[in-house]
């Protein structure tokens, strides 16, 4: 997923919409079901405002909808609402690799350094260089993202990174292990691949994916930049709890999530990966669908942006994306010809509905509604014992800084946010739901602390 800030639910009266072109569909789940996943996830768990699906199979589509534009605005979501979506993004990255590859104008082990500009010292470990496919399979041995993406705008942090800021930071990094050897995420990958396309065929991201992906497959509606009439069809986006936030710039690293698209242009783009209608496209598409280097997970592959799950006796070709106001899931099986697409307008996943409608098996996740937090009056001695940088990863930190009597948290390359008590250990974060409980040795000294957001429990060492 695109969004890095880990420190970054109001009544919904909006109704459902059904929009069936298919007929009955081969499908596990009936239309009743799905209706029900979304009021529930929506009315009950509070996990969005407003949520779309769409289906699509050999005997045509379908979109499912629930829920409201924005907190004020009661119109339902359809299937020409425009969503941020995200890390969706990469996966037209990597289509624009492999057909690149196909018209003889890059090949998937050229260096990445035949690309940049000379001046840029590209890393490289034990004699060995990052190429194309690595990029495209996260396996470059670069970060999730460099150390000077200083953000000025928590709600906006891709806005202002330049790309005399991302050649700085490559000639700069050292890597930290083999190159092509493990799996590691990386938003700076996809956005440099993205870049590196750029620089080849003298067009900026988003007219490259129109040129070649978008205006072939009639997808008319996934931009970059929107009109003024794209902009009164886009969902306000939400975060975790459900407050309103900014959409997300993302100039330098587009190719890692900066389009928004809508879900009948996200089915059309379906129906040509899944061969459903004839596009030139589809030699290039059945290329990124084929594993070509694994996870580390024992049933997770990962293709050219593509994740493969081989899973429940099937596989399942799939990615996702979020963003500060949005959560967007795109999949599909080969073998059975179905796809689904799900779009919402609150960064809350909802990958588990999407893996659900493909495959039953894959299980549906209960939420708990946001919880309301209340401050409680807390001595700031207590903060002193808790100042010191914490590693959630070799590449990720947060930093607890005291001034006065309040305490402040900053991850790596994101803005200050203050840190509010509900116990003597446990503080949240009112911008999110998020939460830091901070932990003792037997010695009673904090020497870590655990970071609380999204259903996990991630624990991050104290290192000073």
């Amino acid at each position: 997923m695109l969004k890095h800030a880990v420190l970054l639910a109001a009544l919904v009266l909006g109704g459902m919409v059904i929009l069936a072109q298919a007929k009955t569909s081969e499908s596990n789940l009936s239309d009743a079901t799905v209706q029900a996943i979304l009021q529930k996830r929506i009315d009950q768990e509070k996990q969005s405002l407003g949520i779309v699906v769409g289906w699509i199979d050999p005997q045509g589509r379908k979109i499912i909808s629930y829920g409201r534009m924005a907190q004020s605005d009661l119109r339902t979501p359809d299937g020409d609402t425009i969503f941020e979506i995200g890390s969706i993004s990469k996966v037209f990255t990597a289509l624009l690799l492999a057909d690149g590859v196909k018209q003889g104008e890059v090949k998937l082990n050229d260096p990445i350094s035949k690309f940049l500009p000379k001046s840029v010292k590209v890393p490289h470990r034990n004699g060995k260089e990052i190429t194309l496919i690595d990029l495209a399979t996260h396996t470059s041995g670069l970060p999730r993202l460099p150390d000077n993406l200083n953000s000025k705008d928590i709600e906006n942090p891709y806005a202002n990174y330049t790309i005399e800021q991302l050649y700085e930071f490559l000639s700069s990094y050292q890597l930290t292990r083999e190159i092509s050897t493990k799996y590691e995420y990386s938003n700076l990958g996809f956005g440099l691949l993205g870049h590196i396309l750029n620089l080849k065929s003298g067009m900026d991201y988003e007219t490259l994916v129109t040129t070649r992906i978008t205006q072939p497959l009639q997808m008319r509606s996934t931009k970059i930049q929107l009109s003024s009439e794209m902009r009164s069809r886009l969902a306000t986006g939400h975060n975790e709890i459900g407050k309103p936030v900014k959409n997300w710039d993302i100039p330098t690293l587009s190719g890692a999530g900066a389009l928004r698209s809508t879900t009948h242009d996200l089915l059309n783009f379906l129906a040509a990966n899944l061969g459903l209608t004839q596009s030139t496209l589809f030699p290039a598409m059945q290329r990124t669908q084929n594993i070509q280097r694994q996870t580390g997970a024992s049933d997770l592959g990962i293709g050219l942006g593509w994740h493969l799950y081989q899973k429940y006796g099937t596989e399942i070709v799939w990615h996702s994306g979020q963003t500060g106001g949005y959560h967007s899931f795109i999949g599909f099986d080969r073998k059975k010809q179905w796809g689904v697409v799900v779009l919402s307008n609150s960064s809350n996943s909802i990958d588990d509905i999407g893996l659900h409608l493909l495959k039953k098996q894959f299980p549906l996740e209960k939420h708990e509604p946001p919880k309301e937090r209340k401050v409680i009056a807390l001595n700031p001695k207590f903060y002193e014992a808790y100042v010191g940088r914490y590693e959630l990863s070799p590449s990720f930190t947060l930093t607890i800084t005291k001034a006065g009597d309040r305490l402040f948290a900053q991850a790596t390359g994101q803005r200050i946010v203050e840190l509010f008590p509900e116990l003597e250990t446990n503080f949240f974060i009112k911008e999110v739901d998020a939460q830091i409980t901070f932990v003792k040795d037997q010695q009673g000294q904090v020497n870590q602390l655990i970071l609380h957001q999204s259903g996990q429990n991630i624990p991050a060492k104290r290192i000073r």
